[in-house]
């Protein structure tokens, strides 16, 4: 079983590399717009929360180093890999007191949100808070695409894989 795990881990974390750099549209203070968040909510939903954030986190984290953005790959490993332990545990808590499609889109949500104050406060430290209001809007947009992508394939894989 933890070699399963650790397959699916690695496979998830190349996964959110690849979606991560394949569309990249960048933002106002020199990060990027990107639809790694629907593979790193993926991370937290298949995944236990340790594998699913050292997915998320080492996947996105990768995918700023190839890309150029060393100084924000730290700060995205923590935040991204936050995201997905997050998305886990949301979806465990509510899944027992909601209907499964709610409980993803609440824990996607509450995740998207810890990405975009994660990054406006790492943001905030490297350009000042002020400034950095300027990215909340496209970490926003991102979240939300991630959000809307990553629940409908978690729908499809619910629907036709057994995990």
């Amino acid at each position: 079983m933890k070699t399963r795990k650790l397959v699916m881990a690695s496979m998830l974390a190349s996964l959110v590399c690849v979606a991560t750099m394949i569309i990249k549209i960048p933002s106002p203070l020199k990060g990027y717009l990107n639809l790694g968040d629907c593979v790193v909510l993926l991370s937290g939903w298949f995944l236990s929360p340790f594998y699913g954030f050292m997915a998320a986190g080492i996947g996105s984290a990768l995918a700023d180093l190839f890309s150029g953005y060393v100084t924000y790959a730290p700060a995205t490993f923590i935040i991204k890999g936050i995201m997905a332990a997050a998305a886990y545990y949301g979806f465990k808590l509510l899944n027992k007191k909601l209907p499964q499609v709610a409980a993803y889109i609440i824990s996607g949500v509450v995740s998207e949100i810890i990405m975009v104050l994660g990054y406006y406060v790492f943001e905030g430290f490297l350009y000042g808070f002020i400034p950095s209001v300027v990215n909340i809007p496209a970490n926003a947009v991102q979240g939300l695409a991630g959000l809307i992508i990553g629940t409908l394939l978690i729908r499809i894989f619910d629907k036709h894989m057994d995990f």
